[in-house]
Parts: C-alpha cells; sequence; structure tokens
C-alpha cells in the first residue's frame, strides 16, 4: 500500500524490499511483510531509511518482528 516497511511513512518510496526465501516459502509466499495479508503490491523502504542503510539491516520480516517483541515485551511489564 506504499508503506515503508521499517518506519511505516508513506513518503517517498525508493528502495525496493527483498525478502529471503525463508520467509518467502510455503504458506508465507506472496504476503504482505507488514500484517500478513495476502499481498497486493510491491513493497518498498523510503528515501531516509534507505540514506540511513536501514534497507541493509537483514530481511525486513525478522528486523520487524524483532521490534515486535521486544513491544510486546515492555507492554506487559507495565
Amino acid at each position: 500500500d506504499g508503506k515503508c516497511v521499517i518506519c511505516d511513512s508513506y513518503v517517498r518510496p525508493c528502495s525496493l524490499v527483498r525478502i529471503c526465501d525463508e520467509c518467502n516459502y510455503g504458506s508465507y509466499q506472496g504476503r504482505c511483510v507488514i500484517c500478513g495479508g495476502p499481498g497486493v503490491s510491491d513493497a518498498y523502504y523510503c528515501k531516509e531509511c534507505t540514506i540511513q542503510e536501514k534497507d541493509r539491516d537483514g530481511c525486513p520480516k525478522i528486523v520487524n518482528l524483532g521490534s515486535s517483541k521486544t513491544d510486546l515485551f515492555y507492554e506487559r511489564k507495565k
């Protein structure tokens, strides 16, 4: 839908996202990186994330999963 997979920005999509083979296998093939729904369009990194080289941190599905688990941990502590 035009949202950056790292920072959720809708502004200036720049670099095409590449998903690792393990995250795009079996029932996960063709799924959205962010929500897991059916994939409708290509995913992009925004210009700012590309400049900060966040597009080189690895598979965005794994990066997002790690931050989601961290957020959940701190939400449970409250």
